[in-house]
Protein backbone atom coordinates (compact mmCIF):
# COMPACT_ATOMS: atom_id res chain seq x y z
CA UNK A 1 0.00 0.00 0.00
CA UNK A 2 2.77 2.44 0.94
CA UNK A 3 4.84 1.54 -2.12
CA UNK A 4 1.81 2.13 -4.33
CA UNK A 5 1.28 5.56 -2.78
CA UNK A 6 4.98 6.45 -3.23
CA UNK A 7 4.76 5.59 -6.93
CA UNK A 8 1.57 7.63 -7.26
CA UNK A 9 3.07 10.68 -5.52
CA UNK A 10 6.27 10.43 -7.55
CA UNK A 11 4.30 10.32 -10.79
CA UNK A 12 2.16 13.33 -9.81
CA UNK A 13 5.24 15.36 -8.81
CA UNK A 14 7.01 14.33 -12.04
CA UNK A 15 4.06 15.35 -14.21
CA UNK A 16 3.78 18.82 -12.69
CA UNK A 17 7.55 19.30 -12.54
CA UNK A 18 8.05 18.43 -16.21
CA UNK A 19 4.98 20.37 -17.34
CA UNK A 20 6.11 23.58 -15.62
CA UNK A 21 9.71 23.09 -16.76
CA UNK A 22 8.55 24.61 -20.07
CA UNK A 23 8.25 27.97 -18.34
CA UNK A 24 12.03 28.25 -18.65
CA UNK A 25 11.62 28.57 -22.42
CA UNK A 26 9.14 31.43 -21.97
CA UNK A 27 11.58 33.10 -19.60
CA UNK A 28 14.49 32.58 -22.00
CA UNK A 29 12.48 34.01 -24.91
CA UNK A 30 11.41 37.05 -22.88
CA UNK A 31 14.95 37.83 -21.69
CA UNK A 32 16.47 37.17 -25.13
CA UNK A 33 13.92 39.40 -26.83
CA UNK A 34 14.52 42.16 -24.30
CA UNK A 35 18.29 42.03 -24.85
CA UNK A 36 17.79 42.19 -28.61
CA UNK A 37 15.40 45.14 -28.72
CA UNK A 38 17.13 47.02 -25.90
CA UNK A 39 20.70 46.89 -27.16
CA UNK A 40 20.20 46.53 -30.91
CA UNK A 41 17.09 48.63 -31.59
CA UNK A 42 17.20 50.83 -28.47
CA UNK A 43 13.54 50.02 -27.78
CA UNK A 44 13.28 48.24 -24.38
CA UNK A 45 10.03 46.52 -23.49
CA UNK A 46 7.87 47.26 -20.48
CA UNK A 47 7.06 43.63 -19.75
CA UNK A 48 10.29 41.58 -19.99
CA UNK A 49 11.26 42.01 -16.32
CA UNK A 50 7.81 40.88 -15.15
CA UNK A 51 7.90 37.84 -17.43
CA UNK A 52 11.35 36.83 -16.20
CA UNK A 53 10.61 36.92 -12.48
CA UNK A 54 7.09 35.46 -12.82
CA UNK A 55 8.33 32.53 -14.90
CA UNK A 56 11.34 31.94 -12.67
CA UNK A 57 9.19 32.06 -9.53
CA UNK A 58 6.69 29.63 -11.07
CA UNK A 59 9.46 27.25 -12.13
CA UNK A 60 11.08 27.42 -8.70
CA UNK A 61 7.86 26.78 -6.78
CA UNK A 62 6.55 24.00 -9.01
CA UNK A 63 9.89 22.22 -9.11
CA UNK A 64 10.01 21.70 -5.34
CA UNK A 65 7.94 18.51 -5.09
CA UNK A 66 9.51 17.09 -8.25
CA UNK A 67 13.01 17.67 -6.86
CA UNK A 68 12.01 16.06 -3.55
CA UNK A 69 10.66 13.00 -5.38
CA UNK A 70 14.05 12.61 -7.10
CA UNK A 71 16.00 13.09 -3.84
CA UNK A 72 17.81 15.97 -5.53
CA UNK A 73 17.55 18.68 -2.87
CA UNK A 74 20.89 19.79 -1.45
CA UNK A 75 21.63 18.31 1.94
CA UNK A 76 24.57 18.71 4.32
CA UNK A 77 25.25 15.00 4.53
CA UNK A 78 28.77 14.89 5.97
CA UNK A 79 27.30 13.07 8.99
CA UNK A 80 24.12 11.69 7.45
CA UNK A 81 25.93 9.59 4.86
CA UNK A 82 27.89 7.76 7.60
CA UNK A 83 24.73 6.47 9.30
CA UNK A 84 22.99 3.18 8.61
CA UNK A 85 19.84 3.46 6.44
CA UNK A 86 17.56 2.79 9.44
CA UNK A 87 19.19 5.62 11.42
CA UNK A 88 18.87 7.94 8.42
CA UNK A 89 15.20 7.05 8.07
CA UNK A 90 14.44 7.61 11.77
CA UNK A 91 16.12 11.03 11.77
CA UNK A 92 14.39 12.05 8.53
CA UNK A 93 11.02 10.92 9.86
CA UNK A 94 11.37 13.13 12.94
CA UNK A 95 12.59 16.10 10.89
CA UNK A 96 9.69 15.82 8.43
CA UNK A 97 7.19 16.20 11.27
CA UNK A 98 9.19 18.84 13.14
CA UNK A 99 10.06 21.13 10.24
CA UNK A 100 8.80 20.05 6.82
CA UNK A 101 5.07 19.61 7.39
CA UNK A 102 4.59 22.66 9.67
CA UNK A 103 6.40 24.83 7.12
CA UNK A 104 4.47 23.46 4.14
CA UNK A 105 1.10 23.70 5.90
CA UNK A 106 1.91 27.31 6.78
CA UNK A 107 2.73 27.90 3.11
CA UNK A 108 -0.63 26.49 2.01
CA UNK A 109 -2.70 28.38 4.60
CA UNK A 110 -0.91 31.72 4.24
CA UNK A 111 -0.64 31.31 0.48
CA UNK A 112 -4.39 30.69 0.24
CA UNK A 113 -5.15 33.98 1.99
CA UNK A 114 -2.54 35.78 -0.13
CA UNK A 115 -3.90 34.33 -3.39
CA UNK A 116 -7.53 34.96 -2.42
CA UNK A 117 -6.83 38.63 -1.72
CA UNK A 118 -4.91 38.95 -4.99
CA UNK A 119 -7.79 37.44 -7.01
CA UNK A 120 -10.30 39.69 -5.24
CA UNK A 121 -8.44 42.83 -6.27
CA UNK A 122 -7.36 41.49 -9.69
CA UNK A 123 -3.78 42.38 -8.71
CA UNK A 124 -1.34 43.54 -11.36
CA UNK A 125 2.43 43.91 -11.23
CA UNK A 126 3.77 47.18 -9.83
CA UNK A 127 7.29 46.53 -11.13
CA UNK A 128 6.61 47.91 -14.60
CA UNK A 129 4.12 50.17 -16.38
CA UNK A 130 2.79 47.21 -18.38
CA UNK A 131 0.42 46.29 -15.54
CA UNK A 132 0.67 42.55 -16.16
CA UNK A 133 -1.95 40.58 -14.19
CA UNK A 134 -0.29 38.46 -11.52
CA UNK A 135 -3.21 37.30 -9.38
CA UNK A 136 -3.35 33.95 -11.19
CA UNK A 137 0.30 33.31 -10.39
CA UNK A 138 -0.33 33.79 -6.68
CA UNK A 139 -2.33 30.53 -6.82
CA UNK A 140 0.93 28.76 -7.69
CA UNK A 141 1.94 29.18 -4.03
CA UNK A 142 -1.02 27.08 -2.91
CA UNK A 143 -0.60 24.47 -5.64
CA UNK A 144 3.10 24.10 -4.89
CA UNK A 145 2.31 23.63 -1.19
CA UNK A 146 -0.30 20.95 -1.90
CA UNK A 147 2.16 19.08 -4.13
CA UNK A 148 4.78 19.25 -1.37
CA UNK A 149 2.29 17.79 1.12
CA UNK A 150 1.52 14.91 -1.28
CA UNK A 151 5.20 14.26 -1.87
CA UNK A 152 6.06 14.73 1.80
CA UNK A 153 3.67 11.93 2.74
CA UNK A 154 5.45 9.75 0.17
CA UNK A 155 8.78 10.58 1.80
CA UNK A 156 7.38 9.58 5.19
CA UNK A 157 6.31 6.28 3.62
CA UNK A 158 9.85 5.84 2.32
CA UNK A 159 11.19 6.37 5.84
CA UNK A 160 8.77 3.81 7.31
CA UNK A 161 9.66 1.26 4.62
CA UNK A 162 13.37 1.81 5.27
CA UNK A 163 12.92 1.43 9.04
CA UNK A 164 11.11 -1.85 8.42
CA UNK A 165 13.40 -3.30 5.72
CA UNK A 166 16.73 -1.59 6.39
CA UNK A 167 16.96 -0.35 2.80
CA UNK A 168 15.86 2.84 1.10
CA UNK A 169 13.24 2.56 -1.60
CA UNK A 170 15.07 3.79 -4.73
CA UNK A 171 14.17 7.15 -6.20
CA UNK A 172 13.39 7.52 -9.88
CA UNK A 173 16.18 9.30 -11.74
CA UNK A 174 15.45 11.21 -14.94
CA UNK A 175 19.00 12.45 -15.36
CA UNK A 176 22.33 11.43 -13.92
CA UNK A 177 25.12 13.75 -12.86
CA UNK A 178 28.12 13.73 -15.18
CA UNK A 179 30.43 12.96 -12.26
CA UNK A 180 28.51 9.76 -11.50
CA UNK A 181 28.52 8.75 -15.16
CA UNK A 182 32.31 9.21 -15.40
CA UNK A 183 32.92 7.29 -12.18
CA UNK A 184 30.68 4.46 -13.37
CA UNK A 185 32.44 4.31 -16.76
CA UNK A 186 35.85 4.29 -15.06
CA UNK A 187 34.78 1.46 -12.74
CA UNK A 188 33.37 -0.54 -15.65
CA UNK A 189 36.60 0.05 -17.59
CA UNK A 190 38.67 -1.26 -14.69
CA UNK A 191 36.43 -4.31 -14.36
CA UNK A 192 36.70 -5.07 -18.10
CA UNK A 193 40.49 -4.77 -17.92
CA UNK A 194 40.63 -7.04 -14.88
CA UNK A 195 38.50 -9.66 -16.65
CA UNK A 196 40.75 -9.57 -19.74
CA UNK A 197 43.83 -9.94 -17.57
CA UNK A 198 42.22 -12.87 -15.75
CA UNK A 199 41.61 -14.57 -19.10
CA UNK A 200 45.21 -13.89 -20.08
CA UNK A 201 44.26 -11.56 -22.95
CA UNK A 202 46.11 -8.50 -21.66
CA UNK A 203 45.72 -5.09 -23.31
CA UNK A 204 44.83 -5.05 -26.98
Amino acid sequence: MMIRYVKFADSVSAWFGKAFAWTILIMAFGVGYEVLVRYVFNAPTSWAFDISYIMYGTLFMMGGAYTLSRNAHVRGDFLYRLWKPRTQARVELVLYFLFFFPGVFALVVTGSKYASRSWRFAEVSVNSPAGIPIFQFKSIIVLAGILLVIQGIAQVCRCLICIRTGQWLPHTEDVEELERVLIKEAEEGHLDKAERLARGEGDR
